[in-house]
C-alpha cells in the first residue's frame, strides 16, 4: 500500500525543463561543443549541475570558464520568471491524491523556492522538500529519495517515486520503491525501467493508488 508518493521537481511538477535545457544547450554552444535541447535530454536530464559540469570538462578537457554557471543560472531564472508554468494536469493530479507527497530533486533548495513559488505550488509541499544538497550522493544514486523517505517516516517499500529521468528511475529503483515514469517530453524508451510509464497527469492518481 502506497505511504509516500515522491516527486522529482523539474519536468514533473514544473515545466522547467523545457526552459532550461534550451538554454543550456545554447551556453554549451558558446563553450565550442555541439549541443541541442534533444542532447541535453539525453545527457544531462535528471542530473545536478556538480555531474553536468564533470561531463562538460571531460568534453573540453579542461574546466568551464569562470562565470559559466553564473551566466547560465540569470538566463535561466530570467526564462523562468517570464514563462514557467506547472506540468499540465499536475495541480489537479495533486488534489486527488489522497497519502502524504514530498519532492526530491536534484536541484537546489534555492532553485525550488524559485520554481515552486513562481508555480504557486511551494505551500503544497511545505516542509517536505528535499534537494540533492542534502545527501553526499545524488541521483542516480538512491541516497536522496532514501533520505526523503526517513524524513517524512515511510519505508521505502511503501513509496511511489514519479520521474521523467533516466537517473531518477535508477535512483528509486535502488533505493527499492515503485517507479512511475512521466514520459510527456522525455523519450518513452528512456524510462522502460520504471514500473510504469505514462504520458498523461490525469493517469498518476490511479497508479498511485494501484
Amino acid at each position: 500500500m502506497t505511504g509516500l508518493v515522491i516527486f522529482d521537481c523539474d519536468g514533473v511538477l514544473v515545466d522547467s525543463d523545457r526552459i532550461s535545457l534550451r538554454i543550456q544547450a545554447e551556453r554549451i554552444r558558446a563553450l565550442g561543443l555541439e549541443s541541442s535541447y534533444e542532447d541535453c535530454v539525453r545527457d544531462f536530464l535528471g542530473l545536478g549541475m556538480p555531474a553536468t559540469l564533470k561531463i562538460l570538462e571531460s568534453r573540453l578537457g579542461h574546466p568551464v570558464p569562470a562565470g559559466w554557471v553564473d551566466q547560465l543560472d540569470v538566463e535561466v531564472r530570467a526564462a523562468f520568471e517570464r514563462d514557467l508554468t506547472p506540468i499540465p494536469g499536475v495541480v489537479a493530479a495533486l488534489d486527488r491524491i489522497e497519502v502524504p507527497t514530498c519532492v526530491a530533486s536534484s536541484g537546489s533548495h534555492e532553485k525550488m523556492r524559485l520554481t515552486l513559488g513562481l508555480t504557486g505550488l511551494q505551500r503544497r509541499f511545505a516542509g517536505r522538500i528535499f534537494s540533492a544538497e542534502d545527501v553526499s550522493r545524488g541521483k542516480p544514486e538512491p541516497d536522496l529519495f532514501l533520505h526523503a523517505a526517513r524524513a517524512i517516516g515511510v519505508p521505502p517499500e511503501s513509496c511511489v517515486v514519479v520521474e521523467d529521468s533516466p537517473f531518477g528511475i535508477t535512483a528509486a529503483k535502488l533505493a527499492g520503491m515503485r517507479a512511475l515514469g512521466y514520459a510527456a517530453t522525455t523519450p518513452r524508451q528512456r524510462l522502460a525501467a520504471a514500473d510504469e510509464v505514462f504520458i498523461d497527469m490525469s493517469d498518476l492518481p490511479a497508479l498511485v493508488a494501484s
